[in-house]
């Protein structure tokens, strides 16, 4: 049985951090990294902090000509 510190807190899309990312586009990203979890499994705030960290590393990538 978990105990309140070990249950991940499932909440609404919390608001970038990232100059220039908009909640949507974070959305969409974070959707498509979690569509084996969702609809069963809200995101946590976790999961809406890395998939903003992805889509950032991805678009710098992107910019520097690599492909991901």
């Amino acid at each position: 049985m978990k105990t309140k510190s070990q249950t991940a807190k499932i909440m609404d899309q919390p608001k970038p951090f990232t100059p220039g990312i908009t909640k949507g586009m974070v959305r969409d990203h974070a959707y498509r990294l979690y569509r084996d979890k969702l609809p069963d499994h809200p995101l946590t705030l976790e999961n809406w902090v890395l998939a903003e960290k992805d889509l950032v590393a991805t678009m710098e990538a992107e910019q520097e000509g690599f492909a991901v």
